[in-house]
């Protein structure tokens, strides 16, 4: 069985618990969005961010008689 599970790093457990456990490689998996360029649910990658930035912009433009 696979579990998700999310660690606070912030806090004094979290970091504890990335310190002791980051070493052992049979049967744990750290998965870092920042490594595998996989944007985790909910989040979008800076592409999206900009492609959407510009066209709300556009669109504040025109509305507001800018463009």
């Amino acid at each position: 069985m696979i579990h998700t599970v999310k660690i606070d790093d912030s806090t004094a457990a979290g970091k504890r618990f990335m310190r002791d456990f980051h070493k052992i490689r049979k049967g744990i998996a750290f998965e870092n969005p920042a490594l595998t360029g996989k944007a985790p649910e909910g989040y979008m990658t800076g592409e999206e961010f900009w492609t959407i930035v510009e066209k709300d912009t556009k669109q504040f433009c025109k509305e507001n008689g800018i463009l």
